[in-house]
């Protein structure tokens, strides 16, 4: 299997419910040294996850990038589009209870764009306030 392009097209952003399905696509990450990126099933609600660990001692996040995503995710709790259980980094990244499968998604990949240093997705995805 091909590691996924960055940026990931959402389209693209593999389901990883159940424990076999997440464990293949996070072996699969880890087998080409990259972000893991996924999204699960939860009943009607659906969550986004990543993972830096599986792309290796090598892929560095800046704190600028860190900063912008737990302020993002922030602003998707504060605006209730979201669960208040977010995990918010700085390695681990994970969005419960998101409204459909195509905004988790998005959502996705928007977190897989911001983690290779581009956040123009991100800022699309979850518009900065004013």
């Amino acid at each position: 299997m091909e590691p996924l392009p960055v940026p990931c097209p959402a389209h693209l952003i593999p389901v990883a419910s159940g424990t076999g399905a997440f464990h293949r696509a996070y072996r699969q990450a880890m087998a080409h040294g990259a972000v893991f990126i996924a999204i699960e099933s939860e009943g009607p609600r659906w969550t986004a996850k990543a993972d830096t660990l599986t792309a290796g001692s090598g892929h560095l996040v800046d704190d600028t990038v860190n900063d912008a995503i737990r302020a993002a995710i922030i602003r998707l709790i504060h605006n209730r589009e979201v669960g208040t259980d977010a995990y918010t980094g700085p390695i681990y990244f994970m969005i419960h209870d998101v409204p459909s499968e195509e905004r988790a998604r998005e959502l996705a990949a928007a977190l897989q764009a911001a983690l290779y240093g581009d956040l123009e997705p991100l800022n699309r995805a979850v518009p900065p306030t004013s």
